[in-house]
């Protein structure tokens, strides 16, 4: 007689073996006295677009990026309000967030991300779309915390932000890593001759943000710059979805892809010649 044998969730003990190293150096932080926010410990990386498709209308509008939060890691509460306000000083037009804001646990820290991000203060609107780990947590209820923090959650959607007559698209997939993006949902409700940016978490989608030729930049996380940059070399660390593009800035056809170092980090807090960023962008109408 054969017995088969127990099917194993590979994620899910994943998973809860992540969240108990997340206790355990959540208690060390606290023990050291690590919580507290440090402006210098963050590089605010500016970023000009250039180009022609831009209307005169968004000429020098400007967008802040956030990503790969992770609260409940390296990043607390108290970190994050610090993040938060550094945002709201690049008096930005427009915020724009790409992911993965929770890591492996989402006791207490969804109300925390919730009241963190609803002090995000730019002149028209935050937008955003989810990572993988928001999936992987809950991504019912982390959908929940941004829409009570007034964010416009885009997911495989298109939000057109107006000055006067003129539109710049701001379109948004869903995780690639959990197959949850559909391009042609967004292909659907794009305008052919406007504009538009794309938040992919995962960088590696800009080769088929590239194909359409609206997109004048995709803004990605994921990768957190690899953590550890060399000189001369970048990234030795690339991943599932961030092999081609894992940091920094790329020209792809007519797309820029940008792909942040993000804020927080995943598992442990090792950052080597990679400090966490925040990203101003300026764009340019030529």
């Amino acid at each position: 007689m054969k017995f088969n044998k127990p099917k194993i969730n590979t994620q899910k003990t994943t998973i809860q073996a992540k969240s108990k190293i997340q206790t355990a150096m959540n208690t060390t932080r606290n023990k050291l006295n690590m919580g507290t926010f440090n402006p210098d410990a963050f590089t605010i990386e500016h970023l000009t677009i250039k180009d022609r498709r831009i209307p005169k209308k968004f000429n020098n509008y400007t967008l802040v990026h956030l990503t790969d939060i992770h609260l409940g890691q390296w990043i607390n509460k108290t970190k994050l309000d610090g993040i938060v306000q550094l945002t709201n000083n690049q008096n930005p037009d427009t915020i724009l967030l790409t992911g993965d804001y929770l890591s492996y646990q989402t006791k207490n820290y969804l109300k925390e991300l919730e009241t963190s991000l609803k002090n995000l203060n730019p002149k028209d609107k935050t937008i955003s779309v989810l990572g993988n780990h928001d999936h992987w947590m809950d991504a019912k209820k982390v959908k929940e915390a941004l829409n009570n923090a007034n964010i416009i959650n885009l997911e495989n959607d298109v939000y057109p932000l107006q000055k006067q007559n003129k539109t710049l698209q701001i379109a948004g997939v869903d995780s690639i890593t959990l197959h949850k993006d559909d391009i042609e949902k967004v292909k659907e409700k794009l305008e052919k001759n406007t504009p538009a940016i794309m938040l992919a978490h995962e960088p590696d989608f800009a080769d088929t943000t590239s194909k359409l030729p609206q997109f004048i930049l995709q803004l990605s996380g994921h990768s957190h710059g690899g953590q550890i940059t060399l000189p001369h070399i970048g990234t030795p660390i690339r991943g599932k979805n961030f092999i081609k593009y894992p940091i920094g800035k790329y020209q792809i056809e007519n797309l820029t892809q940008y792909t942040s170092r993000g804020v927080g980090t995943n598992a442990f807090w090792i950052r080597i010649n990679c400090t966490p960023e925040i990203t101003k962008i300026t764009l340019k109408s030529r």
